[in-house]
């Protein structure tokens, strides 16, 4: 018994024939952005955004944190504390209200 080869298959190939991009008057897509020279180097302007960019989301993660403000480190500690503290007492009320069903 003989195996079939790619190649080997008596079914016909069904094929459409696509134009190339230089022959359909498409510019080649490997062209430079505005933001890059011929080269592929990025305008200073392109990283100075990229940086003030990256900078204020820092900003406002940290300030949706709560961590973005003049608050020391010891505010920060009775902050979480407090938090704690609430946590365990929400937890012990709800034990409770358990308990008494």
């Amino acid at each position: 018994m003989t195996k079939n080869q790619p190649g080997d298959s008596q079914e016909p190939v069904d094929a459409e024939i696509v134009e190339s991009p230089a022959s359909s008057g498409v510019p080649a897509a490997d062209l430079p952005g505005p933001d890059y020279s011929e080269g592929g180097v990025p305008s200073f302007d392109f990283v100075r955004d990229r940086i003030e960019n990256r900078y204020n989301t820092s900003v406002g993660a940290q300030e949706l944190a709560g961590i973005g403000g003049p608050e020391t480190i010891e505010s920060l500690d009775k902050k979480i504390a407090d938090r704690d503290k609430a946590a365990k007492d929400k937890l012990a009320e709800i034990r409770r209200s358990m308990g008494k069903q």
